[in-house]
């Protein structure tokens, strides 16, 4: 992957680090705080960011007939008078579903502002859709000689209006560009829409899109466009699981037939016969048990009543609600399997950065919800790994967490009381390890189901009584690029 400009790059790294270029990064950061407050007009916007004619129809044509071939075969050509190229070229994404569901008006609004042909609603075009056959059009143009498609396409970022599983959703289709060797790949900036908008928290995006969103809008689509790129790793997930399917997945999982388990690691219960697979990434957190579980309950809740969940402050005003009624509270005074600690069911290997062994890790008998989690920022903000010192981190042969270590935090949460004192930063959660790589191993008995999630997307993970399940987690060999909104 080509590495942004010295100019126009900065570090993911969640705390600072003082060297000889804190002086220009205060300097950069202070001139980005003065320019969310530079009134930008609509034609500097646009002037800024916004395509040619010529090609936002060929870029919408390719993909309304899925054929990216279908620009360097027609007449497709620009203007005589050559083509105007804008300084950063933007491409927007917007989940109408996302929040408050406030998407479709924002999208209106953001059609309005640069161009319709600009701003795809994810109900209608897919990412990987737009990437097959939006950027195949400017590359099969610039293939045939056409200088402002070819540098469009190489100063090209994408803004993201939704919450944190969209935003994982676009980079993870952003990232198959990797494999494919089409570089360079597009950053993302995020406009958040969701309910806890942890990765926007992260890059300086914010916790939620402000009252007045409007003008801010405009304010951010300029952000966008002149803010520094961080980087960010990613992790890619392969869950093996017994014959069968799961119900209803995420977007962000998908059905895979590329199965492989380590039979270099001790099973504890029974290989399958066969095997199905289902394959992901995330970028923020995976999490498995109680937490994961009322997550899965507030999600179909408000996909069946939509009318709930008219803004940020009512979902998490109903989250909160849901998961005091789901024994999250009352572990001690309900005798259920279902509501035991995780170590009835799971088995935790890691191997440690730069190690190519698997070191078994005891799962703390009291834990209910196993977190491993790659930023600071979980839960609407909350950092609850904490900021540790430097002579418990030695103790615990702990690093200093970061987001593009390659390392996962792995913590977990007791029950509802313990997790509340962590969401509110009064205590640490229960530390378990940092891993480069993460192998789970889930059995049934008196479990149906386990429930889990990865950035906000959640869902209900069969399992059976004869035969394991496994969950492999490890670090993606390149790094996810985005824009730095603080």
């Amino acid at each position: 992957m080509e590495s942004p400009s010295i100019g126009d790059s900065v570090t993911a790294r969640m705390i600072p680090r003082h060297s000889s270029l804190d002086s220009f990064g205060a300097m950069k950061v202070s001139l980005l705080v003065n320019l969310a407050s530079i009134r930008v007009s609509k034609a500097e916007l646009r002037q800024r960011v916004m395509l040619p004619k010529y090609l936002r129809i060929a870029i919408r044509d390719c993909i309304l007939r899925k054929d990216d071939s279908f620009a360097a075969s027609s007449s497709v050509a620009p203007p005589l008078d050559n083509a105007f190229t804008p300084e950063v070229p933007l491409m927007v994404f917007v989940n109408p579903k996302s929040g408050g569901r406030q998407g479709s008006l924002i999208k209106e609004r953001l059609q309005n502002l640069i161009s319709e042909e600009q701003v795809f609603d994810l109900t209608e075009v897919k990412p990987n859709e737009f990437i097959r056959y939006g950027l195949g059009c400017l590359e099969a143009l610039a293939s045939r000689g056409d200088e402002c498609a070819k540098e469009i396409r190489e100063k090209m970022r994408i803004v993201v209006a939704g919450g944190d599983g969209t935003v994982g959703w676009v980079l993870g289709c952003l990232g198959e560009l990797n494999l494919q060797n089409r570089l360079p790949v597009p950053p993302v900036s995020i406009m958040p829409l969701g309910t806890g908008n942890d990765l926007s928290r992260s890059f300086g995006w914010g916790g939620s899109f402000p009252f007045a969103w409007k003008s801010a809008i405009k304010r951010t689509l300029h952000r966008a466009s002149v803010a520094p790129i961080s980087r960010l790793d990613s992790w890619n997930i392969l869950i093996t699981m017994p014959s069968g399917e799961i119900v209803d997945p995420p977007y962000s999982l998908k059905a895979t037939q590329e199965c492989y388990i380590d039979q270099g690691l001790e099973i504890e219960g029974e290989m399958p016969p066969s095997t199905n697979g289902y394959e992901g990434v995330f970028y923020n957190y995976f999490s498995i048990g109680m937490d994961a579980q009322v997550a899965y309950g507030f999600h179909h809740l408000r996909n069946e009543k939509p009318y709930l969940a008219n803004g940020p402050i009512a979902n998490k005003i109903i989250y909160s609600g849901y998961g005091c009624s789901q024994g999250w509270f009352l572990t001690h005074c309900i005798n259920d399997p279902g509501l035991r600690g995780l170590k009835n069911i799971m088995t935790l290997h890691i191997k440690k950065l730069d190690s190519s062994e698997w070191e078994k890790v005891p799962v703390p008998k009291s834990v209910r919800a196993v977190v491993a989690l790659n930023l600071h920022s979980y839960g609407s903000g909350r950092n609850p790994w904490g900021n540790l010192k430097q002579d418990y981190l030695e103790k615990r042969g702990f690093v200093e967490a970061q987001a593009d270590d390659g390392l996962l935090e792995i913590f977990g949460l007791k029950q509802g009381w313990h997790a509340s004192f962590v969401m509110v930063e009064l205590i640490s959660a229960k530390h378990i390890a940092q891993a480069a790589a993460i192998r789970l191993e889930i059995r049934g008995g008196d479990w149906k189901d386990a429930f889990m999630q990865m950035d906000g997307e959640p869902w209900k993970q069969p399992m059976t009584r004869d035969y394991s399940t496994f969950v492999d987690i490890k670090r993606v060999p390149h790094q996810s690029l985005v824009v730095k909104g603080d």
